[in-house]
């Protein structure tokens, strides 16, 4: 029996063109299908967010201009007139000025005390090697984790010893204390980012510690310093647990206990006009703040991922 062989095949001549064999087309990439469901479907997550969390706050600000028979008859509609006494009253009559001073005061001077002892502490952990670098460090990571409801009562007895239940002063530094922790955490992530060429060509110049540290280093930290102050601005702002303890004179209470106090004196025949008033009052200054520094807090947060 003979088999039957394919031919060989030819060589191409040359300058001959050389066809090839077309494949046939495959099936349609569905990675831009997918791609299209997946963005809608987080698209609808973000959206439903957004509401969730700008609905309440539209409805506390429509409600601080109503009157109070509004609030309780339609208090899901517009108000029909702006009733700006709501803020007058809140602010002069319940005492809103006095609390809001009262917490400028206390969060600007601990805010200030924390990014300068934090910066200036995260700064040596994270530039310099000595015995017991880590161990300190761990310290102050475990401090964030040590819950602040412990150490009420023996914070209270060492304020109280200290001669400083009770005042500004001593709000402030239990404020810087609290903070501390998560400073320290953060701006040491933060300081080990940056470039050591620069401190140590300015070290070779003839400069100091302290100088390298608050004109070339510090500058340099600045989206850290800013993300860091604003976490903390809303922490200590919103602070009610360690006022309430430390803080029992009634012409030094924050904003908190001032709100905590309005709603309790209210009852059920009392200003709630000008109590959501005074709610808006606590909540613009830390909204203002989120949406003027946004870009510098995403910056700092991801300063060390980009380098």
């Amino acid at each position: 029996m003979k088999t039957t062989e394919s031919p060989a095949p030819v060589p191409a001549e040359s300058g001959a063109p050389v066809t090839k064999t077309d494949t046939p087309p495959g099936p349609p990439p569905k990675e831009k299908k997918e791609g299209t469901v997946l963005n809608a479907f987080s698209h609808g997550i973000l959206v439903i967010w957004a509401v969730m969390v700008v609905m309440p706050l539209l409805w506390a600000v429509m409600t601080s201009f109503k009157d109070d028979r509004s609030i309780f008859s339609s208090p899901w509609s517009l108000p029909d007139t702006l009733h700006f006494d709501n803020w007058s009253r809140a602010w002069t009559e319940a005492n809103m000025s006095d609390y809001f001073l009262n917490t400028v005061l206390v969060v600007g001077g601990s805010l200030i005390g924390t990014l300068v002892l934090g910066s200036m502490a995260a700064y040596v952990l994270a530039r310099f090697d000595f015995p017991g670098n880590r161990f300190i460090y761990y310290l102050f990571i475990g401090g964030m984790s040590f819950p602040i409801m412990l150490a009420l009562v023996p914070l209270f007895y060492v304020v109280n010893n200290m001669g400083l239940l009770n005042t500004i002063h001593g709000l402030i530094l239990v404020y810087i204390a609290y903070s501390l922790p998560f400073t320290v955490f953060f701006l040491t992530a933060f300081f080990r980012t940056l470039p050591t060429s620069v401190a140590e060509a300015a070290f070779v110049d003839g400069a100091s510690h302290s100088r390298t540290f608050f004109q070339i280093m510090l500058p340099m930290a600045k989206p850290g310093l800013i993300s860091v102050g604003i976490f903390n601005f809303l922490g200590q702002w919103n602070q009610y647990m360690l006022p309430t303890v430390l803080n029992t004179d009634p012409d030094k209470r924050v904003l908190t206990q001032g709100l905590v106090q309005l709603a309790v004196s209210q009852g059920y025949k009392g200003d709630w006009s000008g109590l959501f008033a005074g709610l808006v009052m606590a909540m613009l200054p830390v909204l203002a703040a989120y949406i003027i520094f946004q870009r510098q807090v995403v910056q700092g947060l991801t300063a060390g991922a980009l380098k």
